[in-house]
């Protein structure tokens, strides 16, 4: 059922396929035997059936031309594969959060989808169905919820799962206005407030459910929510998120109909992370006006800087609403980028370890050198505290290293799952009872449960595999993304540390921001001598053209990254730091107010060894130096030409 978490002789390099294909002869034999299995259980299917196609027929021009005309299609689509992909497996790619992908996934994705399971129905994916119930328990235990009480699902992604987050807080915001306006229902909420129907603890509604269920009155009462009568514009009060969100956020609260003027933005301090004074005085000030607080979103892993909010901090601020102002919200935290991570806390028998304990394991099983200490303490206690959000969204495609497209969603309690079914809660509790008979894992009918239609059971079955291979805990998961960890330090202190570049008398030196809580690097190039900030940006914005799939040439590149622009409306007055580590002046930020920066989520797991990091990083040096050379190339092409227009 669920994965003991047990496996200490994990070797890394036997997981992937490589950047030279080095596994190639295994990972040919498993594909082989991937499809070998599907056609022989064609084949097999009812033997005393007759075969439909003829000997003579294969060998009919017609029939010959076809499959001519496939091989053909499919060579066409093979050299635009090769020519234009980007290369995630290679160490040379240091940008999204990409890297190369798991062996078993992919042979796991191959051989489930040869069967076509589509998880919208049990009845069309008997198998991935429960896979997928499977894989989403083996999050909630990574993130210490219990696994008896917890439900989680495959996603096609993040934003999918931040809009079932949302789903599940607007209607459980909605369920005590509800249970008011029902004569037979009223008294279990007899003398309170619309402002308290308003401000009721996630657990105390979800308990109502409960009592409704008893009395069978449940769905009458669910429709009497938003998703049956609607809601006023307004009425559940704002969602709080950091400034530095993910677009989804804005997305969600105009597909739930709930208004983005109804969003608040909460500052970001000197770390990226979302400022807790300000968060504590902006939700104080909403509870003085008598506003609702629908949710509070913290991220585990920001897509710009990989910054990880003091998910502690946001706890402990609604435990403090709770006993002081008798108020409360939905925690719902955004880890799509950085919640793998929590593997790396966890031992073998799936406890989360006392921070001198985990530092200690680190160096003796040789997951982090033993001059790197990994992670911040306050880093340390927001993975410790998610299992008491509500719901948490995790990408198995990011830092799982499972192929696209994989999201997930957990949620704490999985009565909440009711609020938000197509499905009669008769029907749920007597799936219930048939399968605590069986002792069947699969305990809710997922396409009625979920945002999502039709959904490859492939991507279950992917999932399902890497937990069973690869157990999420500090010898499992914990290795492969230590790797990048260790990486990502080490190359911000060889851009600190680098001697500027020397190209025709022109320096340029690299500038890395401070260690990240995960492994986001942000760097940039900066010319010495050069004061203004917009040609800064013109510099580095021109470098990551040459350094990504813009440049035309994808596959050919010597080295990939990705970019992104810190912004005064995103992080406030925070990039002044970096401009002035950069020695530009603060009136040169305050007239600019972005900074533009290259961006790389280091995931490789294949400089871990310094030896092999140290050729890198003298290759890469190289190349940073030939980038620069070729752009000043340009400016003086560009020079020359502009004086021959003027003469």
């Amino acid at each position: 059922m669920i994965n003991n978490f047990k496996n200490s002789k994990i070797n890394v390099d036997a997981l992937f396929l490589g950047p030279k294909s080095e596994n190639a002869v295994f990972f040919k034999e498993m594909m082989e035997y991937s499809v070998s299995e599907h056609m022989h259980w064609r084949s097999s299917y009812h033997p005393e059936d007759p075969d439909l196609i003829s000997t003579v027929d294969r060998y009919a021009p017609e029939y010959r031309d076809t499959l001519y005309r496939t091989e053909g299609i499919l060579n066409q689509l093979s050299s635009k594969l090769k020519t234009t992909s980007v290369p995630w497996f290679s160490p040379r790619y240091m940008g999204h959060m990409n890297a190369d992908t798991l062996m078993i996934s992919n042979l796991a994705y191959v051989m489930a989808m040869m069967y076509n399971p589509n998880n919208c129905a049990q009845e069309s994916s008997p198998t991935t169905t429960v896979l997928e119930i499977e894989a989403g328990l083996d999050l909630c235990a990574m993130f210490g919820y219990d696994v008896q009480h917890a439900w989680g699902h495959i996603t096609s992604g993040g934003t999918v799962a931040n809009y079932e987050g949302l789903w599940v807080a607007r209607n459980i915001k909605t369920l005590p206005l509800a249970i008011m306006q029902h004569p037979k229902s009223q008294y279990l909420l007899k003398d309170k407030t619309e402002k308290e129907l308003l401000n009721l603890s996630v657990s105390a509604v979800l308990d109502l459910i409960d009592e409704l269920k008893k009395q069978q009155i449940f769905e009458e009462i669910r429709y009497l929510t938003c998703r049956g009568v609607g809601i006023e514009q307004g009425k559940l009060g704002k969602l709080l998120v950091p400034q530095s969100k993910h677009y989804s956020w804005m997305k969600a609260m105009d597909i739930l109909g709930l208004g983005q003027q109804n969003i608040v933005q909460l500052p970001v301090d000197a770390s990226y992370r979302t400022d807790v004074r300000k968060m504590r005085e902006t939700v104080f000030t909403l509870i003085e006006q008598g506003e609702p607080i629908l949710a509070v979103v913290a991220v585990v892993g920001t897509t710009e800087t990989g910054a990880i909010d003091n998910v502690r901090e946001v706890i402990e601020l609604r435990r403090e609403c709770e006993q002081r102002f008798g108020v409360s919200f939905y925690v719902h935290i955004d880890a799509a980028y950085a919640g793998y991570a929590c593997a790396m806390f966890r031992d073998e028998e799936n406890q989360f370890m006392e921070y001198e304990n985990l530092l200690q394991c680190y160096h003796s099983e040789g997951l982090f050198p033993e001059n790197m200490v990994w992670p911040k303490r306050d880093v340390y206690e927001s993975f410790k505290a998610l299992s008491q959000a509500d719901s948490i969204t995790v990408d198995p495609h990011k830092v799982g290293f499972i192929p696209y497209a994989a999201g997930a969603i957990c949620m704490k309690d999985k009565r909440i799952v009711d609020l938000v079914s197509y499905h009669a809660a008769y029907v749920f509790e007597e799936v219930q009872e048939k399968q605590r008979k069986t002792e069947k894992t699969q305990n809710v009918l997922l396409g009625s449960s979920i945002m999502e239609g039709s959904k490859a059971g492939a991507t279950a079955a992917a999932v399902w595999a890497a937990h069973r291979l690869v157990p999420l805990n500090v010898l499992g998961y914990g290795k492969v993304i230590a790797a990048g960890v260790i990486t990502a330090n080490w190359m911000i202190d060889k851009i600190n540390q680098c001697e500027p570049f020397i190209i025709e008398e022109r320096q340029f030196s690299i500038i890395a921001m401070p260690t990240p809580d995960f492994h986001m690097i942000n760097f940039m190039f900066r010319e010495i001598g050069n004061t203004s900030l917009e040609k800064q940006n013109q510099l580095n914005k021109r470098l990551y053209e040459l350094c990504s799939y813009a440049a035309g040439r994808s596959y050919s590149n010597d080295f990939l990254t990705s970019s992104t622009s810190l912004t005064y409306e995103e992080y406030g007055d925070n990039p002044l730091n970096l401009c002035r580590d950069a020695q530009f002046s603060d009136s040169e930020w305050h007239k600019v107010r972005s900074i533009y920066v290259l961006r790389a989520a280091v995931m490789t797991h294949c400089l871990r060894d310094r030896a092999h990091f140290e050729t890198y990083w003298a290759e890469l040096k190289n190349i940073f130096e030939d980038k620069l050379q070729q752009l000043i190339n340009e400016e003086n092409k560009l020079n020359h030409s502009n004086y021959k227009i003027n003469i």
